[in-house]
């Protein structure tokens, strides 16, 4: 009967389309509305909240069905939007770390994760072990009788660094601690968090979900309502919930992921195989080559061969070659901040994204000052190829 749905599991791509969402019932609208209402009028005292809504800096309808697509999306029992990224990490920290309490976090984080435990967390009396998750090993050695978080992210911005997700999650189990995995580079196409032991999925839906470089977001999905409960009660006391337009652009984007994802996923590989073989480039890294230094983690955990749109490189003659690359190359290249979007994009972390690391520990996982952070847009890669050509070609070495 038209109007109902097949019998049978929806494929991951149908669920990106139409997860969460349903036609209006009162008028067959086939896309959910914005809600751009401040508060919502109860039929009485007795009825408040009986329709589910009351105030949108608690919870509001548009925001609440992109929940829903993500928390299915995820293999989640409810996901929580945010403001922005770092509204989902704040949130999640401040959720389950009190004064007293320990964090085994990755010492290769997004440089926002890392500025909040150190200038913000700590003078609350919260410490952080800043470790290399490459190891689980390392993760166990930090914990202590007063671990309650470990906090990992893979892959790992900007180094690509790789956390084996079902390792650490046993670590964290073994020792009765919550495990959240920021896994904003690598999107549920490449990995869920939730399916290889994790408590919480960190995304910054800034980047691939919204993929349009238009909003900024996060989310957070929980493997348990309880943990969601939790999230959705510390963010209705920081006030920092998604705004419903937001959440109604990014219902419309994430409908292409898989579309989009896949072609930077192609473009990427393209651009890095170009970038092995130039004779002016030191190093370059991306899971889908052979040189990848964790390809056999790589090749495990990432799903159907996807090693997503990141990559970086570093340039024959240090770090003014490099920044020359950066300040040279020409369009459809744009240098700036951000990810994940269909424009390809390259970055300095150490100018822009990390620069409020510790200069020592920016160095220590390898975040020169040359350090150039490629992301792979949605364009021909003839065109991507041939810019980093004619910029490479300038470059003395």
């Amino acid at each position: 009967m038209s109007g109902t749905w097949i019998d049978g599991e929806l494929g991951f791509e149908t669920e990106l389309v139409h997860a969460g969402v349903s036609p209006c019932e009162e008028t067959g609208a086939i896309l959910t509305p914005i809600y751009q209402a401040t508060t919502f009028v109860q039929e009485s005292i007795d009825q408040y909240m009986s329709k589910g809504y009351s105030y949108t800096r608690t919870t509001n309808p548009t925001v609440k069905v992109l929940e829903k697509k993500i928390a299915t999306l995820e293999h989640g029992a409810g996901a929580c939007c945010f403001a922005t990224g770092m509204a989902a990490t704040v949130t999640v920290m401040s959720a389950f770390l009190s004064q007293g309490d320990h964090c085994v976090l990755t010492d290769c984080s997004y440089g926002g994760t890392n500025r909040v435990a150190r200038k913000q967390f700590m003078n609350y009396g919260i410490t952080f072990s800043f470790v290399d998750f490459r190891d689980p090993k390392n993760v166990e050695d930090a914990i202590t009788p007063k671990t309650k978080l470990i906090y990992s992210e893979t892959p790992a911005n900007p180094t690509l660094t790789l956390t084996d997700l079902e390792a650490v999650s046993a670590v964290a189990k073994k020792h009765k601690i919550l495990h959240v995995c920021d896994a904003t580079f690598a999107t549920p196409l490449m990995l869920k968090p939730l399916d290889l032991g994790c408590d919480m999925s960190l995304h910054s839906t800034t980047k691939y979900f919204d993929g349009h470089n238009m909003t900024v977001g996060g989310v957070v999905s929980s493997k348990t309502a309880e943990l969601d409960e939790r999230l959705h009660f510390v963010q209705n006391m920081h006030g920092n919930i998604m705004t419903p337009h937001t959440a109604f652009l990014t219902l419309q984007s994430s409908k292409t992921m898989a579309i989009r994802c896949e072609k930077q996923a192609k473009n990427a590989q393209l651009v890095a195989e170009f970038l092995e073989t130039h004779s002016k480039i030191d190093k370059v890294v991306y899971p889908g080559l052979a040189s990848f230094p964790q390809k056999a983690l790589a090749d495990k955990q990432h799903l159907n061969g996807f090693h997503g749109g990141m990559l970086w490189c570093e340039v024959k003659g240090g770090i003014a070659a490099g920044r020359k690359l950066m300040d040279s190359v020409q369009r459809p290249w744009s240098l700036c901040e951000n990810l994940g979007a269909v424009e390809s994009i390259i970055t300095c972390p150490s100018v822009m994204t990390h620069a409020n690391m510790l200069k020592e520990d920016r160095l220590k996982v390898g975040i020169t000052d040359g350090f150039i952070r490629v992301s792979c847009g949605v364009e021909d890669p003839k065109d991507l190829i041939d810019a980093l050509k004619v910029a490479l070609d300038t470059i003395d070495v």
